[in-house]
């Protein structure tokens, strides 16, 4: 049966997974892509990062993105939940900042899902910037909504 997830239920899953797929439109194309992410509970956004690119040009152009997070057990037990938003970069200190508690709060999950304990950013992240610092940013949620499968 599928069914609705309630709100808290959208959070929680949003809390306990680092990993989702970034959907944005460029130039009236769609595109989705796995990124590394962290959800801020307390601001009810989502902090990510990644290099200058075709992503950042995007969404630097078309504010509007959306982002979902599964867990998939099997064809028959899965949840799912898709945040819609706005796209908001962060510069200077603040993107240091924001930066730092994205690596915090995805290493806390690593953490506790994983049992593993990553020191750096590159042990859970392939982005290496030889071109400068990343673009750090949020997605601030206007919708979340959620279903799953049991």
């Amino acid at each position: 049966m599928i069914c609705n997830l309630k709100k808290h239920r959208c959070q929680q899953l949003l809390n306990e997974n680092y990993i989702g797929h970034l959907g944005y439109v460029f130039k009236n194309k769609p595109f989705v892509l796995p990124i590394t992410c962290y959800y801020n509970i307390l601001k009810n956004t989502i902090i990510c990062y990644s290099g200058e690119g075709h992503k950042i040009k995007a969404l630097r152009a078309n504010k509007n993105v959306s982002l979902e997070v599964a867990e998939i057990s099997s064809v028959n037990k899965w949840q799912c939940v898709v945040v819609e938003g706005i796209y908001r970069e962060f510069q200077g200190s603040t993107a240091k900042l924001n930066l730092h508690n994205f690596f915090e709060g995805v290493k806390n999950l690593i953490q506790k899902k994983e049992g593993k304990n990553p020191q750096f950013i590159s042990e859970f992240s392939s982005k290496i910037y030889k071109q400068g610092p990343p673009v750090v940013f949020e997605i601030a949620i206007s919708d979340v909504s959620g279903r799953e499968r049991k």
